[in-house]
């Protein structure tokens, strides 16, 4: 798939993906089964759920390390910024090829534009705060967050 496909197909989830209303059992709802996807694939994810600054969900299976939750956290640092897909944004750069450094002056240490955190947004209230996931293949983060938030909402993507 090329990148702007890829682009446009971030866009569109992102503009699909709205929530009614986002709260902790929302938060705990999304987080819990993250949590069983990614158990069910036989994979190891640390799964960060935040709304306006606080951390309503936190999970770091078995086999993570706490670098997998220093790139979520590098990953919502940028999400926090943009309010958009971690992966877009990296798909963005990429594509124009430039970095965060030199577009936004974003030091490595505090922010990443690979894929794994996806805006979260309310309808009738815009951004509210972000799901991030880490442990997989960028574009694997970005498709795990996606497809459970996508079936939580009944949304049917692609």
């Amino acid at each position: 798939m090329n990148e702007q496909t890829e682009l446009d197909r971030i866009a569109r989830q992102e503009a699909l993906l709205r929530f009614p209303r986002f709260d902790e059992t929302t938060a705990w709802q999304l987080g819990s089964a993250l949590r069983a996807r990614a158990e069910a694939q036989g994979q190891a994810v640390t799964i960060e759920i935040r709304k306006a600054g606080a951390t309503l969900f936190f999970c770091a299976m078995p086999g993570t390390t706490a670098a997998n939750a220093d790139w979520a956290r590098r990953k919502r640092n940028l999400v926090d910024l943009t309010q958009t897909s971690s992966y877009g944004t990296g798909l963005t750069l990429k594509r124009d090829g430039t970095t965060l450094d030199s577009t936004l002056g974003l030091p490595a240490r505090d922010y990443t534009a690979h894929g794994g955190c996806f805006p979260v947004f309310t309808q009738g209230c815009g951004w509210v705060g972000t799901i991030t996931v880490s442990g997989l293949p960028q574009r694997d983060d970005h498709e795990l967050v996606v497809g459970v938030v996508a079936a939580h909402l009944g949304v049917v993507l692609d």
